[in-house]
């Protein structure tokens, strides 16, 4: 069954062109020298990316191949304006990050409900005659025509907002965890990758308040270099305030896991080791007390580490404390974890970005109309002056 938590779609998205002015001589019974009269043209639609905090996927975008926004309408005799083209409003789930699919380069991002970014300006309108008349040309027989359209064919990235973003190997515990943690009901299953997509789970803590976890799909080693899903689903840890990291307690070497887990978030991206960490000690109800004790002297001093069981419950309430003290340090606000001058957006890889593409399914060309076949069919044939004159 396909899901439907999409975080990818390719758009060909196109703003409106202006509508040219109108080039008229006034001539009616009684005043046959009436002057110029043309009006300007419209102003052409815009596409404008909307954030909306009611959508947390992309999949209403999914099957959205183009889109165009309305043209600038002519100007008219008498000194009529052309009607303006409709700007086009693209709704977003927060979090979501704007490239230019043939360049790779970053654009823009939407990071909270209500922002508008204008992606695509629409054309201005030309001039009629009737603002070119001076003292020494009371007839100017021009006008100008509309500024041409915009195009861009564009990525849209999903990147989740969230307060803990869990990291760890597949079958770490990470969905065990936030189903006990919250009511979220992700697959939980003894074999790798059971987590095939992101989810999110509302943590409540005391007094009434709560906090927001990301259960993200498993991560293996090599995954900065596109193995496993880890390079899919590692851009979504890059908005999340905290990380959890998580080690099952009986691995062979839980220091040298947690450092290989670090090393591939700092090969995708190097500024998310600024983010605070906490390091969770997972299946403990495998572990008596000693085994603990011995344990706790091979572990990370630089980080809280925390030993957990998801099934019996133990240790969770000293979790969720060591979270919340973390989320809450003045120096690991999301608001300035998430804010657009701190995050770091990087260009795509060019080199891997056809593979990107062809992984999500938007390996497919859209097709493209030459801008010369676009003025033949549409509303580019000029007054003829000797009509109207």
């Amino acid at each position: 069954m396909e899901s439907n938590f999409v975080d990818y779609v390719k758009i060909m998205c196109r703003s409106g062109k202006g509508g040219k002015g109108s080039m008229h001589l006034r001539h009616v019974k009684y005043n046959p020298n009436g002057g110029p009269d043309g009006g300007d043209g419209g102003k052409g639609g815009s596409i404008i990316l909307r954030g909306n905090h009611n959508y947390w996927t992309l999949l209403h975008l999914k099957y959205e191949r183009h889109i165009f926004a309305e043209h600038g309408g002519n100007g008219g005799r008498d000194k009529c304006h052309g009607t303006d083209g409709k700007d086009v409003y693209i709704d977003v789930p927060c979090g979501t990050v704007v490239y230019n699919a043939e360049t790779g380069k970053y654009v823009c991002d939407v990071t909270y409900d209500g922002q508008e970014v204008m992606l695509l300006k629409g054309g201005r309108g030309g001039l009629g005659n009737f603002q070119f008349r001076t003292a020494t040309n009371q007839a100017p027989r021009y006008a100008q025509p509309g500024e041409p359209m915009q195009e861009m064919t564009i990525i849209l990235e999903l990147k989740l907002l969230a307060d803990v973003g869990l990291v760890g190997f597949p079958n770490a515990g990470k969905s065990t965890l936030v189903s006990s943690l919250s009511n979220a009901k992700p697959k939980i299953a003894n074999y790798p990758f059971t987590t095939m997509e992101p989810s999110l789970g509302i943590v409540g803590y005391r007094d009434n308040k709560s906090f927001v976890m990301a259960d993200i799909p498993g991560i293996i080693e090599g995954a900065s270099e596109g193995k496993g899903l880890g390079l899919r689903f590692l851009r979504h840890i890059e908005r999340n305030s905290l990380l959890l990291f998580m080690v099952p307690g009986d691995t062979d070497d839980i220091k040298r896991e947690y450092e290989i887990l670090l090393n591939e978030l700092q090969q995708f991206n190097p500024e998310m080791l600024d983010k605070h960490r906490v390091l969770a000690v997972t299946k403990c109800d495998l572990l008596d007390d000693e085994l603990i004790e011995m344990l706790k002297e091979t572990l990370p001093q630089d980080l809280p580490v925390v030993f957990i069981s998801a099934v019996t419950g133990y240790g969770l309430d000293e979790l969720k404390d060591v979270l919340w003290n973390e989320l809450n340090a003045e120096s690991n606000k999301l608001s300035v974890i998430t804010s657009e001058d701190s995050l770091v957006h990087r260009d795509k890889d060019m080199s891997r970005f056809a593979q990107e593409l062809a992984d999500e399914g938007e390996d497919e060309e859209i097709e493209y109309l030459d801008e010369d076949d676009i003025e033949d069919i549409e509303d580019f044939e000029y007054e003829d002056f000797d009509d109207e004159a």
